[in-house]
């Protein structure tokens, strides 16, 4: 078992970092489970609610120096891609519950009976039913009972947020909802194609400035992490996916509010290695990658909701900060 995270430490926690003995079902079990979801029968499906993408070339990557080498966020390149739709939105609470409710689909959190979730939401029930804690990041607690439909443990539900953005869904559980719904995870090339909404080289997908004229943006944190959030954008935890202005494609909260998933596995040497057509991350670790930032993220700890951005966890991972949106050719 890993002694240490791997990822930002204020963006997600690797399952396989909590005790595995005292997982309430195993990874094995699981894994079998989602496999046997492969034969999900796609729904009756159009582009209603995506926006058409023409493919072309453009520049990914960045040398920024708010940057995180480290990620491999760069060196900038040219890339080149086809055509695409995409998600105008990510995929919401209320589309989830359909896709779960015309199939029986059990997500990951689910079948753990656990989830990550962020100190400050954790519920008082949950509480004192106990929970873990992570090593180094104590702001992230292993809750039970932490699921989408319960995105705060025992005694909370989503409620009145079926407009929010499904969160405590795993990279397989994105992929199987993709597959019912016939459609896919994008690639990180087409999501930063995408976020960039037609700009050229800007650190955000409305420009450089975080707040253009002081207004606010995005969902990110807003205080001194992890205590004091004085959450001056207007929401402390996640925000309806059509909060704040669209981007120049009409593509909303491609920066901050949740992470979202991408389809490759995530490669540090991705700018150097990877091809410059419609490319892929190659499999060289056990990650996938996640773009975006999240409503946890501030300049001061995890500078990451930038466009260029890349960030990575485990397919089996799961937390209140992490969503995704799809693409179809």
């Amino acid at each position: 078992m890993r002694t240490k995270i791997e990822v930002p430490s204020c963006c997600a926690a690797r399952r396989d970092t909590v005790d595995a003995e005292r997982i309430p079902q195993s990874r094995t079990d699981v894994v079998q489970e989602v496999t046997e979801s492969n034969s999900l029968e796609p729904s009756d499906n159009n582009e209603e609610g995506m926006v058409f993408i023409s493919g072309g070339t453009f520049l990914m990557g960045t040398s920024d120096r708010e940057g995180f080498p480290e990620d491999g966020e760069g060196p900038v390149r040219q890339v080149t891609l086809r055509s695409f739709y995409i998600d105008v939105t990510a995929v919401t609470n209320d589309q989830f519950a359909k896709f779960t409710a015309a199939t029986g689909y059990r997500t990951e959190a689910e079948r753990y009976g656990w989830s990550y979730v962020f100190h400050s939401f954790v519920t008082s029930r949950s509480r004192e039913q106990g929970y873990r804690t992570v090593p180094y990041t104590p702001w992230w607690l292993a809750v039970k009972g932490a699921d989408w439909a319960h995105p705060e443990g025992v005694g909370s539900h989503v409620g009145d947020r079926g407009d929010h953005p499904v969160v405590h869904v795993t990279w397989n559980d994105a992929a199987a909802y993709c597959r019912w719904a016939g459609k896919r995870l994008p690639t990180e090339a087409e999501w930063e194609y995408a976020a960039r909404g037609g700009l050229v080289q800007k650190r955000y997908p409305w420009g450089d400035e975080l707040k253009p004229n002081g207004e606010h943006r995005c969902n990110i944190w807003q205080g001194k992490f992890p205590d004091v959030n004085h959450a001056s954008d207007g929401y402390e935890g996640t925000a309806p996916v059509r909060a704040y202005l669209p981007n120049g494609y009409g593509l909303y909260n491609m920066a901050g509010n949740v992470w979202e998933w991408c389809a490759d596995w995530f490669d540090r040497q991705y700018h150097s290695l990877s091809d410059a057509d419609n490319p892929w991350g190659r499999q060289v670790s056990d990650m996938k990658s996640m773009r975006g930032g999240s409503y946890l993220c501030h300049k001061s700890y995890c500078n990451r909701y930038r466009v260029a951005a890349r960030n990575k966890n485990t397919p089996d991972s799961s937390s209140g900060n992490t969503g995704f949106r799809c693409v179809k050719q």
